[in-house]
């Protein structure tokens, strides 16, 4: 097998996680310029707390992202200098200002999908659907953990009687409804947000009873080698 032959086949090994740090990405410059709207023209600050939040994690992601690349990689100056790996330190750091560098890693995932092709993209992540699998259940997780929080915070927040009215009130108690827990120190009291609950619990209870079921088959199931290796005898 040629080198050229080897190059693409090595990206494809990696092509569900490239997918998934790009749509973090994504959602991250998303939350950036939520943030600016809902905090510095006073809408509601709260809500900016759960996008500050948010952002805090995607910095920790991005930042063991880098962590990897520049470990793993054969030709670290290159990947650091001509391949924006400065830019993807400097957007994994606590400051606010840099994390509009994050819009450099988009570049990466158009590279990738450029030089493979949608079809062929398609064709890896539904033959390896045990990889795609782990990297769309972390993808929910992430989503529900977002979105929930600021949809049951939105709907609890205005409620004198609600107990759910702090950004970490809101990402505590959809992080407690995700894992299935259900401590019920923090709960909707608004018919809209038990509904928005509702919804949490459904996928949080879909998402672990998948990953638990994925991790189940990832270390009992026997490995490669070991079939070959029953098969030959």
């Amino acid at each position: 097998m040629t080198e050229t032959n080897k190059k693409p086949t090595k990206e494809l090994k990696n092509l569900g996680y490239e997918i998934f740090i790009g749509v973090l990405s994504i959602l991250s410059i998303f939350n950036i310029i939520l943030g600016i709207i809902y905090r510095y023209l006073s809408v509601d600050s709260n809500i900016a707390g759960v996008l500050d939040i948010m952002n805090a994690l995607y910095s920790v992601i991005f930042l063991g992202d880098f962590t990897y690349r520049i470990l793993t990689t054969d030709d670290k100056a290159g990947y650091f200098f001509r391949r924006f790996g400065w830019a993807d330190l400097l957007a994994s750091l606590p400051f606010e200002q840099l994390k509009i560098l994050r819009v450099f890693r988009l570049f990466r995932v158009y590279r990738l999908m450029r030089d493979i092709g949608p079809k062929k993209i398609l064709d890896t992540l539904t033959k390896d659907r045990a990889g795609s699998a782990l990297y769309v259940l972390l993808m929910m997780g992430v989503f529900v953990l977002e979105f929930g929080a600021l949809a049951v915070l939105k709907a609890e927040q205005s409620n004198p009687d609600a107990n759910i009215k702090t950004a970490s009130d809101a990402v505590w108690y959809t992080i407690v409804t995700i894992s299935t827990v259900g401590y019920g120190d923090r709960y909707p009291t608004t018919s809209l947000g038990r509904i928005y609950g509702s919804l949490i619990i459904i996928v949080g209870v879909g998402i672990f009873g998948t990953f638990t079921g994925f991790l189940a088959n990832f270390f009992l199931s026997p490995s490669k080698k070991e079939e070959e290796d029953e098969s030959e005898s």
